[in-house]
Order: structure tokens, then C-alpha cells, then sequence
């Protein structure tokens, strides 16, 4: 039986690793098995499949797809507006080392790109930037695989915690804060490794860096903890991804690094760019921190009546059900689009052309929109029928309470497949719940073992195929998929390895 409730994400494995079937058409597949099964097997009736089914696409509607369309609106607006070329000039003109250019826009600008934007953003820009400045094109790629998996949990505003916390029940500053901790120890070496690849795995490529490694994976950790243990996982990795930048841009000024064997071509003199064009550049981003910063619950007399605004509606009607809000202005989509036209609008976009940009950006992401929207209808018909619960008590069965040493590995292998952290946790987050709960865990350590499916999604999106797609295409190299694979295998299994004895022995200090 446990097979059958198994067989959705069985034939999502096939389909995506074996016949490497189109995202949207093996999710819409294992969307019709997973009814099938619950209908056949587990007693659902057609009413209740076509509730979860509409369940499942109001959550990935509002606010998933919502923020997802406006973060990816968001960066494809500063690219028509040349924001983004003003951006970039900013971030070379820092130093001509290779090492702190990778540190820079790998670990810092990168970790930005996937909180605001994600979905490949981080991977596809830092290592497009990398290999045009003149760094080996393997090794561009390399490191920002290295690089995206720590930040890839609060991709896209946060996304996959909050998918997370509305999947479990579990509060998504909770899990947030889990789930730093539990990333902290990558997080601290992340810096060192990336270094390490830049330098071709020679320790000597670690002289006169050590005062930036640490600078640099302190300044995103504890902005990124604070954020996310008083805020929630919207803008916890922005903060830390800006306070990485700022560590890194002051060590490079205040202990220049001057080593001949790591020195980039000299650029060719260009104009400087002013504060007020620096300013406009990164407007929009500025106004979406400062949107959800003042939205938040840090300041309630903004956020409490804005949080009012809302609907409930109760759509599945079955045991289990509850009614699904809709909040419709403190929501971080609607916040993302008011920030995305106002800065379009001060970089000199008409609102026509802005309309055209999301235009664009919505067709461009028609698949991705099918396969989200059919990959959490599924989760919802599975969770409802009772197939998740099934797969959860054998899981338990097989493990005991050593489970939870396994629950990240799990979460990796949602990543694996999918290729997105939301998925991953859309798919078995409440599995992860489902088994803390047989296992006899308490609420926080529910939490924490639910956190961990988004520490090994992290561990996850190194090894996954669409990523490993994502940074051969951004490098313009052909061929070499399965160097950048292998090279990425090296880094996953230790990582996942390390965070299910992290799980496991942190369970003692939360519960």
C-alpha cells in the first residue's frame, strides 16, 4: 500500500530524473495519479479530490505565484530600465581580485538575488558576471553553486518557509529561525570554500583572505538570524546578503588584497558611478526591504490593520479542512509590484512599458506557474487522502526516532527532483510533521524537524539538475553538466550528512 501512496512522487523521480520529462507535464501527471489513488485506495471521494485540488491552487495562487511573478517582475524591470548594468559596474569596481569578486557577487550579490528573486537568478546572474569578467567559466559556476545553497530556504521574499509554515501549521518565524541554526555551520564556511575553488583547492589561495571569510560569513549570518527569529523568513536572507556585501566591500577597503597570482585585467577607466545613479539603481530592491520592513509585525500600528484585510473561505470540506485565508495588502507579492513600479517609474519606465515587462515575465513563466500549481494540488490531494500520513508511519517504522537524522535528506531529495525549495517543502512538509508526530515529538521539535526539509532542500539545489542547467547556460559552456554534477556531489554529501546529525542531536536543545 505504502508504494501506492508513494507512487506520485515515484513517478515524479522518473519522470524528471530518468525520461527528463518537462516540469509542468510530470507534475500534472503525478497530479492525476495522486487522485486516482486517493479515489481507488484511500476512500476520497471525486468532491473532496476536486476540493483539494482547488485548495491546492488557491495556496499556489496567492500568495505563491503572486510573489514569485513579482520578484522575477522585479529583476526583469531593472535589466529594461539598465539598473542592473549600474549595479554591476558597482559591485567589479570594489577590487581586482578574483577571490574577493567572487566573494562579492557569488556570496553577497548572489545570496540578494535569491531573496529577492530566486528560481535560478542567483546562479544564472552571479555566474554570467563572473565568467564575463574574465573568470574561468567553470569555476564561476562552481562557486555559485556553492554559494546558492545556503540562501535557496528564503529564496524569492521567503517563499519556501512560508509554503512551509502554511503546508505544517508551523509558525514561519519558527521555522525561519530553525533553520538559520541549522544552516549556520555552512553558512560560516561557505565563504572558506568558495574561496578554496577560486584558488583551485590550494590552502595558499587562503592568504590574506581569512579576515574576509570571516567577515563575510559573519556579516550574512547574524543580520540573517536577527531577521529571522524577530521578523520571519521574508527578508532574513536579504539582510544577511547586504550585510555580506557591505563586510566584504569594507575589508576590501580597509585590508586591500594585493596578491599578483589572483589578479584580475585591469579594467579600462570608466566613469565612476554617482550615489544619486547608484541610489536609482538599486531603488526598487531599497523600496521592497523598506515595504516589508514597515509591514511587518516589528512595527504593528502599519501591520495590524493592514492584516485585516482579509477572506476566508473554507474550500475543502472534508475531515481535516480549514477555512483558507486570503490576505490580500500585507501579503509580500502585492508590496513586491508596489515597490517594482514605483522604481520603474523614478528609472525612467513608462507605465506601459512596465505592463509589457510583466507581460513578458508572466508568459516566460507559464510552465513554472503550471508545475507549481499542479506540484501543490498534488501535496494537497495526498495529505487529504491520508497517502502522506501512510508515508510518514513507514518512514517512522523503518527509523524509529532516528528519523529525524534522515529529514533533511529528505527535503534534499524534494530539490532534487523538482529543482525548487518550494516544491520540496510543498511535497514533504507535512510528511516531516506527520513523522515527528508518531515519533512522540513536541510541537518545537515538530517545528524544528520541519525546518530541517528546508535546510536539505538547500543541500538539495547544489546537486540539482536544473540548477546544474541553469549555470552551464548562464556560462555559455556546453558539455560540461556532468563536471559541474560531480563537482557539486563532492560538497553534497558531507553537507547532508552533517545537517541530519544537526537535527538530531539539536532536537534535545529545542524541544
Amino acid at each position: 500500500m505504502v508504494l501506492l501512496a508513494l507512487s506520485p512522487i515515484l513517478w515524479l523521480v522518473v519522470a524528471l530524473s530518468i525520461l527528463h520529462m518537462p516540469g509542468h507535464k510530470a507534475c500534472s501527471l503525478a497530479l492525476v495519479i495522486s487522485v486516482v489513488v486517493g479515489m481507488a485506495l484511500y476512500d476520497m471521494t471525486a468532491l473532496h479530490a476536486f476540493q483539494a485540488f482547488l485548495e491546492g491552487v488557491a495556496l499556489a495562487c496567492w500568495p505563491i505565484l503572486l510573489v514569485i511573478i513579482a520578484a522575477i517582475f522585479t529583476y526583469n524591470l531593472s535589466l529594461h530600465t539598465k539598473g542592473m548594468d549600474v549595479i554591476k559596474k558597482m559591485l567589479t569596481s570594489v577590487s581586482n581580485d578574483r577571490r574577493v569578486l567572487i566573494l562579492l557577487i557569488g556570496w553577497g550579490f548572489g545570496g540578494f538575488l535569491e531573496g529577492m528573486a530566486g528560481f535560478g537568478t542567483a546562479i544564472a546572474i552571479p555566474a554570467g558576471m563572473l565568467a564575463g569578467i574574465g573568470i574561468n567559466p567553470i569555476m564561476a559556476a562552481s562557486v555559485c553553486l556553492i554559494a546558492n545553497s545556503v540562501p535557496t530556504a528564503y529564496g524569492s521574499i521567503g517563499i519556501p518557509l512560508v509554503t512551509l509554515g502554511s503546508v505544517t501549521g508551523s509558525d514561519a518565524t519558527t521555522l525561519a529561525t530553525y533553520t538559520c541554526l541549522q544552516l549556520a555551520p555552512l553558512t560560516l564556511l561557505c565563504p572558506l570554500l568558495m574561496t578554496l575553488v577560486a584558488s583551485g583547492g590550494s590552502l595558499k589561495g587562503l592568504n590574506g583572505m581569512m579576515i574576509m571569510c570571516v567577515a563575510a560569513a559573519a556579516g550574512f549570518l547574524v543580520p540573517e538570524f536577527v531577521v529571522a527569529s524577530t521578523m520571519g523568513p521574508e527578508l532574513a536572507v536579504v539582510a544577511g546578503a547586504i550585510g555580506a556585501m557591505a563586510a566584504i566591500v569594507g575589508c576590501a577597503k580597509a585590508f586591500p588584497v594585493n596578491d599578483p597570482e589572483f589578479a584580475m585585467p585591469a579594467h579600462e577607466d570608466e566613469e565612476p558611478v554617482t550615489a544619486a545613479a547608484g541610489i536609482k539603481a538599486w531603488l526598487p530592491f531599497i523600496l521592497i526591504f523598506v515595504f516589508l520592513l514597515a509591514t511587518s509585525k516589528l512595527i504593528p500600528a502599519i501591520h495590524d490593520p493592514l492584516n485585516l484585510i482579509k477572506s476566508s473561505v473554507l474550500i475543502y470540506t472534508g475531515e481535516g479542512g480549514a477555512p483558507y485565508t486570503f490576505t490580500w495588502v500585507a501579503t509580500p507579492g502585492v508590496l513586491i509590484l508596489l515597490a517594482a513600479f514605483i522604481g520603474g517609474n523614478v528609472q525612467g519606465a513608462g507605465f506601459g512599458e512596465m505592463l509589457g515587462v510583466l507581460k513578458r515575465t508572466i508568459g516566460n513563466l507559464r510552465f513554472t506557474i503550471l508545475t507549481i500549481i499542479t506540484v501543490i494540488a498534488t501535496a494537497k490531494v495526498m495529505g487529504y487522502a491520508g497517502m502522506t500520513h501512510e508515508i510518514a508511519e513507514t518512514a517512522v517504522a523503518a527509523t524509529g526516532t532516528a528519523y529525524p537524522c534522515i529529514a533533511a535528506f529528505i527535503g534534499s531529495i524534494g530539490t532534487f527532483i523538482t529543482g525548487s525549495a518550494t516544491s520540496s517543502c510543498v511535497l514533504f512538509g507535512k510528511l516531516q510533521t506527520d513523522s515527528a508526530m508518531a515519533i512522540g515529538a513536541s510541537p518545537a521539535v515538530q517545528s524544528w524537524i520541519a525546518a530541517a526539509n528546508a535546510t536539505g532542500a538547500c543541500a538539495g539545489k547544489m546537486v540539482s539538475p536544473q540548477s546544474i542547467a541553469i549555470a552551464v547556460a548562464s556560462i555559455g559552456v556546453t558539455g560540461v553538466d556532468g563536471q559541474l554534477l560531480k563537482f557539486a556531489v563532492k560538497y553534497y554529501l558531507p553537507f547532508v550528512i552533517v545537517m541530519g546529525l544537526i537535527v538530531y542531536f539539536g532536537q534535545a536543545f529545542v524541544g
